[in-house]
Order: structure tokens, then sequence, then C-alpha cells
């Protein structure tokens, strides 16, 4: 038995901290909107710049900083250095617009974050429309100095919501296998840190492999595979608690865990006689539905968002494709076709695509297809890329690449736009991510 307690706030405490934070409107009010730009244009979109002028206060710099590089790695929004106009800017006022015209900025946000009389942290920021002259939105947050970073992210997923219609991103945390000594002898630890790289902290200690963490739709409990010395099994791990349980006892190896969109069943494939097959849980009342009945390899299933669909792998029909069935299992349509072979299929949360990894031609591609198996598209392609992972609003895609002598982590927007390195203290593979925190 492990526990987290040692190790990272639970999201209790987070809250707590935050005392039930809601950023609350500053002369303004966020609202979806795409004024400037349309993610559904298929890639032929012109990034949105904006001006991130440095906040003041105390933590202001900070902050703002934070801003900035979130904005900076999420390929829809492209940050613009302030310069000399940023340094002139008042806070409190309406920045010089023709300045930042000059900038070709479109927005332009300012703000302030400092501790209060009372120790507490204040932090308001503005957001400016450069065309209109006019402010488009405005918040403010009192809360505990600690969750400063958390408060960035915040107004990140404000701002960028204003700007793109879609939601954002940045308050979420990221599940991942940290892996850490020689290549031969590896330590393998389940670990959860914020998006951008910071807070990592670590959940269990090593004694035993852990691989595939996936995060329940509340975000509260991870479901993995632990290789210890019994066979492997899937585990239910509470990051409140710390406390893990093993799902079921069934004969043979039980692995590709992941929860259904409501969190009360988990679906995974057992193994028993070189055939595996998918079964759901009821996490309730612990019973199993077999989901299909074949002499093949069937793995890695993923339901669709409204829980009525599962896609999965199979090679029934002579090598790994994905195929799409009801929740409930029967008949099952492959909707793979290009060359090569096909794994670790992923449903966005949006519905729309699949995300997978296609092993093809000596290289490994993360990829997305439609539920009809149309719109296939290949993200990025080299060397061992695999095991995506989608982003809340369904924009981006993380996985992990072997290379230099170990997997690291990286993201990638759907359209192939961008692709940036995703920090962490050592190797890391097997990434989950997970729903906005709120």
């Amino acid at each position: 038995m492990t526990s987290s307690k040692s190790f990272a706030p639970t999201r209790r405490a987070t809250a707590a901290l935050l005392g039930g934070l809601a950023l609350t409107p500053l002369f303004g009010r966020i609202s979806r909107g795409e004024r400037y730009l349309d993610v559904h244009g298929g890639g032929n979109f012109t990034p949105v710049n904006i001006v991130i002028i440095p906040f003041a206060g105390d933590s202001g710099a900070a902050m703002s900083g934070i801003i900035f590089n979130n904005f900076k790695r999420s390929v829809f929004i492209n940050p613009v250095d302030a310069g000399a106009a940023g340094a002139a800017a008042n806070p409190d006022a309406a920045p010089n617009m023709a300045a930042f015209k000059a900038l070709n900025a479109q927005y332009v946000v300012a703000g302030r974050a400092g501790r209060g009389p009372d120790g507490r942290m204040k932090t308001e920021f503005r957001l400016w429309d450069v065309g209109t002259g006019t402010q488009a939105a405005g918040q403010q947050s009192v809360t505990d100095p600690n969750t400063s970073r958390r408060v960035a992210h915040i107004i990140s997923d404000s701002i960028f919501t204003k700007v793109t219609g879609e939601g954002g991103f940045f308050d979420t945390r990221i599940a991942f296998v940290d892996e850490s000594g020689p290549r031969e002898n590896r330590r393998k630890r389940l670990a959860i840190m914020d998006q951008d790289g910071a807070n990592v902290r670590y959940l269990t200690r090593g004694e035993d492999l852990v691989v595939t963490p996936r995060f329940s739709p509340n975000s509260q409990e991870l479901a993995y595979m632990s290789f210890g010395a019994e066979d492997p099994r899937v585990f239910l791990f509470n990051i409140d608690t710390g406390q893990r349980e093993v799902v079921g006892n069934f004969p043979g190896m039980t692995f590709s865990p992941r929860f259904s969109p409501d969190g009360q069943r988990v679906v995974m494939s057992l193994e028993n006689n070189g055939v595996a097959n998918l079964y759901s849980m009821d996490l309730r009342s612990r019973t199993t539905t077999r989901l299909t009945d074949s002499s093949a390899i069937d793995t890695s299933p993923c339901y669709s968002p409204d829980g009525t669909r599962i896609c999965f792998e199979s090679d029934r029909g002579g090598t790994q494709q994905i195929y799409v069935m009801g929740s409930g299992g029967g008949g099952a349509t492959r909707i793979s076709f290009g060359d090569g072979r096909y794994s670790t299929p992923v449903w966005s949360p949006k519905g729309d695509y699949i995300a997978f990894t296609r092993q093809a031609n000596g290289k490994f591609g993360i990829g997305v297809i439609k539920p009809d198996g149309s719109g296939e598209r290949i993200l990025v392609e080299g060397f061992h890329n695999e095991g995506p992972t989608w982003a809340p609003n369904g924009l981006y895609v993380m996985f992990f690449r072997n290379a230099s002598g170990g997997p690291k982590l990286f993201m990638i927007d759907i359209f192939g736009r961008g692709e940036s390195p995703v920090a962490t203290p050592n190797f890391a593979s097997d990434p989950s991510w997970s729903s906005l925190l709120g």
C-alpha cells in the first residue's frame, strides 16, 4: 500500500487553498468568441497575436511569465514581447493602442499580482481589444499565495476561451510513468504534474513497475497496470487518499484499463492462453461483462465521450488495426485501412477524432482519424512515437518518443502545426491528460 499524502496536496486541499476560487468579473465578462480565429478551418489559420504586459506587483512578473509561456506552446495564440510599450503601461488604464497596433497585436493583457495586508494574494487582469480600443474582459481573485501557478493557468484558460471560442487546457494535470536508472534496470514510478511540467509529484516508490496510468473523468483516481511478484494487475489509485485497490482477481493478465465517461466502469483487456478479449467492470458492484469473444488479441479499448461506443485495436484481420463497436459489445467495424499497423486508439473528448499510433515503413507516427474511418492524417512521424492522450479541449495530443537513451513527452496540435517538448525531471512515458481541474 502506498500513500501520496507526503507528495501531493489533494484536490480537496487545493480547493481549500484557492478559497473556492472563481475569478470574478472586473469591468467585463469572459465569454466564448471567434472573432479572430477559427480553429475548425482545417489548420488554415493565423495565430492571434497577444501582448502580455509584465504584471505589476511583487508576484506579477512570475504570474505573467507563466501566462506568456502557456501561450507560447499553444500554437493558436502567439505571445508578442511588449517591449517599451509594455514598460510604460499602467495596469489600471487603457493601454496606448497605437503602440500595440505597431506590434501587430490584436489583444493586450495587463494586470497585477501581489500579497495584500492579510497575506493573501490578489490577482487581477484585463484583456484589451486593440482593434476596438475597448476592454474585452477582466477578472480578479483573492487566493492563498501557494496557488499562484494555478491562478495563472486559470487566467490563461479564460483568455484562450475568449480569443478562440474553445475550452482551455492549461489548468490540467498529466499523469505519467517516471523512468530513471539504467536501461536494463529502469525504475518506473507513477507520477503527476501540471501540464507545463511544474509541480512533479510521485505517487509510487518504484518497488513495482507501473505502466499505462489513466485518469478518471473527475481526475481524482488513476487506473494503471502494475508488475509485481504476481501476474500484472490493474489497480485503482485514489489521488486524494493515496490508497490503491486491485480491479478484480482474474486468471492471466489484465491490461489497458480505461474509465467510462461517467467514471462508473472500467474497460480493459484480459489475456488467457494467448487470447485477449475486452471486458467492462462495474466499479460499484464489481460485476464484469464480456464485450468481445474472438481468438484474436483485442486490446487498448477506449470509450467515446458519450459512452455509447468503444474503439480498440485488434489483430483479428491479420494485423493490428482499429475497430469501433457499441459499448455493450457485439459487431465491430474496422476503420483503419492505411499502410502499416495501428494501435493505442484514444477517443477525443469532443468525439470528432480518434488518435492512434501507426507503425509503417520503419517509422512510428501519431495520427488522428474520424470514427467513421475518414479524414486520417499523421501529425508527426519518426522514431518510436507512441501512446497518444488528448487535452480536454480536443485540440492537442500528448505522446512519448523513445530517443537519446529513453522516452520523453511531447505535445502537438491536431493540425500538426507545432510540436513542443514537455519538461520532466527524468525519462517519461505513458502520459494521460486530465480534465480541467475546475
